[in-house]
């Protein structure tokens, strides 16, 4: 992923040209764009002196944003909701990238860091009604033990812009992920076709697609049932082991093959195999 920082250039032409006489009526003014301390990609952008939010350089590009420019409020609120749409797709995007996810998987998870930052948020809220009729645990937000300021939020539509943006870049793929997914699942410990497809499924892929991956693979389901035998061979018995590989998602006839074979080279002997 590329990073680009904010040099001197940038801000100079980012700047307005005013005099150096001109002091700057601070009303709603953009008074300083600094470079992100932990991540250069993105603009800190100062208003009236004071920290507003953050966007990404690229962003701050296509807002026009430069120092001297009068912000109306509504415009304020939409660029924060920016500042937390850059945010939320860049964290999105680094999870993405630690490996390969499905779009489902994806959309669950930004739904479970929503429904945390809800919860989150009507907490503080309560906490700043709080802090107005109790003076000790106002000094514990002012000792930084209790958080009072609501953190930037999002939204399900949020969700789907992220997700849109993610397929259109390359970043969610189904059909790779799948691919990768049946290739690289448990491929030491062995795995049937049966709980691959269940996992799937629960990852939101099309049961064609699942179909059509499976017939293809490299892996079958005999290959699968000996890495599993060599992996407990040592603690199961021969019944255990086939109620095992049953209960795995392997067929009853191959695996009673593979376990009568196997155990008949050891004392324990195939006595169960009907």
């Amino acid at each position: 992923m590329e990073i680009i920082s904010l040099k001197a250039d940038d801000k100079k032409q980012l700047s307005s040209s005013l005099p150096n006489t001109t002091k700057l009526s601070k009303k709603n003014k953009i008074t300083n764009l600094e470079s992100g301390v932990h991540n250069q990609n993105r603009v800190n952008v100062f208003v009236d002196d004071k920290f507003c939010f953050s966007l990404d350089l690229a962003q701050v590009v296509d807002y026009h944003l430069k120092i001297g420019k009068i912000l109306t409020p509504k415009e304020i609120n939409n660029l924060r909701h920016a500042s937390a749409f850059g945010k939320l797709y860049s964290q999105t995007l680094e999870w993405v990238l630690t490996r390969p996810r499905s779009v489902e998987e994806t959309r669950n998870h930004l739904k479970q860091k929503l429904a945390k930052l809800e919860i989150d948020n009507r907490q503080r809220a309560e906490n700043r009604e709080r802090v107005q009729i109790d003076p000790e645990f106002k000094r514990l937000t002012r000792d930084h033990r209790i958080k009072i300021a609501p953190r930037e939020s999002f939204t399900k539509d949020d969700i789907e812009q992220v997700i849109e943006r993610l397929l259109d870049k390359g970043y969610l793929n189904d059909h790779k992920f799948a691919e990768w997914f049946i290739e690289n699942r448990f491929v030491n410990k062995g795995v049937s076709h049966t709980r691959l497809r269940q996992e799937l499924c629960k990852k939101g892929i099309d049961n064609s697609l699942i179909d059509e991956l499976l017939e293809k693979s490299s892996r079958n389901e005999a290959t699968e049932i000996q890495k599993v035998i060599r992996k407990k061979s040592n603690k199961l018995d021969s019944k255990k082991m086939l109620a095992y590989l049953i209960r795995h998602g392997f067929s009853l006839d191959l695996s009673r093959e593979l376990v009568s074979k196997h155990y008949s080279k050891s004392a324990q002997g195939p006595e169960f195999i009907i």
